[in-house]
């Protein structure tokens, strides 16, 4: 006689900023598949929150589709795609090995083999869920890279903002530069190699801005500190929200070029030789370094999480990475 299949717990957004926890049952496994049970989550804090909210476009409605997503906008749906796990079923080579997959929030899950990726030595698996943030950040530098002594500035030290600081501060004779309004993020940054300023003593001349506040305010002050003929390029998602960019004062002029990054599409100077699973591959691998702890601020059992998701979509402005925990 056939054990019963395992039952799993996934977290729902069933309404406008309402989400459950709901059960169900894993199907038989099937040849090629691994069954997972979740360690860690994480929660992308602009994505997330614009998807709690009932906020995303009916233009993005399959472009915003997470891998392994159930359920169709704007609810019910189940969403997320920061996963950190162990595998308890499947290919030999993977049993009892820590893996990441761009899974919504759920407590044992069953995927192909090929959409999980083993964690690299050394890489804690409470750390790993910041791999879709650093993932992102590295497709940014991508799409605009700084070069060799570049003046950065960064506008936005969310955890995506500073994982981009973090990475362009590595490029030899780079001066970055976070910019924010909570002072409180100063020291995290210069943990980061970084230096800090508030809004209004902010370096101006930049060869390169970065803009992952997620605010209008914030762009147009990347737009100011912008140098001549530099590149701003745009990090936030605004949903359905309309943002009034400032393309007055000195911004032609200063012959300055807004461009747009998404991680959706591996960026167009790496596409012809980079996969999504090897741009993965290499943001986990690059996630031994100690100093990116302080990223994660936050954390909470997995039965909190529709409270945690409340909260950070309701303005919260301390997290910065929030980490989901889930049981033995």
């Amino acid at each position: 006689m056939q054990s019963p299949q395992p039952n799993a717990r996934a977290c729902w957004v069933v309404g406008p900023s309402r989400a459950e926890i709901r059960t169900e049952t894993l199907p038989p496994l099937r040849e090629g598949e691994v069954r997972v049970r979740s360690l860690h989550s994480g929660v992308s804090r602009g994505t997330e929150a614009l998807v709690f909210r009932g906020e995303v476009p009916a233009s993005e409605l399959q472009r915003m589709r997470a891998p392994f997503q159930a359920g169709e906008f704007p609810a019910p749906v189940k969403y997320g795609y920061v996963n950190v796990g162990v595998v308890e079923a499947g290919p030999p080579e993977l049993l009892e090995r820590p893996v990441f997959c761009l899974h919504p929030h759920q407590t044992h899950y069953q995927v192909p083999a090929s959409a999980v990726v083993p964690l690299p030595a050394g890489v804690p698996p409470a750390r790993a869920v910041l791999a879709a943030y650093l993932e992102t950040a590295i497709n940014a530098l991508w799409d605009a890279p700084p070069r060799v002594g570049d003046r950065v500035s960064v506008v936005g030290a969310g955890p995506l903002g500073l994982l981009v600081a973090w990475l362009a501060a590595r490029v030899p004779g780079c001066d970055v530069q976070v910019v924010d309004t909570q002072a409180t993020r100063a020291g995290v940054a210069q943990a980061l190699g970084a230096g800090f300023a508030l809004p209004a003593q902010a370096r101006t001349g930049a060869d390169l801005v970065i803009h992952a506040s997620g605010q209008g305010a914030g762009l147009a002050t990347a737009l100011r500190l912008a140098g001549f003929e530099a590149t701003v390029l745009e990090l936030s998602w605004y949903g359905t929200r309309a943002v009034e960019v400032p393309l007055g004062e000195g911004f032609h002029a200063q012959r300055l070029t807004l461009r747009s990054s998404q991680v959706g599409q591996v960026a167009g100077a790496q596409r012809a030789r980079w996969s999504h699973q090897r741009r993965l591959a290499l943001a986990l691998l690059m996630l031994t370094d100690p100093a990116l702890d302080a990223l994660i601020t936050h954390h909470a059992t997995f039965d909190e999480l529709p409270r945690v998701l409340q909260r950070l979509a309701g303005g919260d402005t301390d997290t910065l990475c929030q980490r989901i925990d889930y049981p033995a």
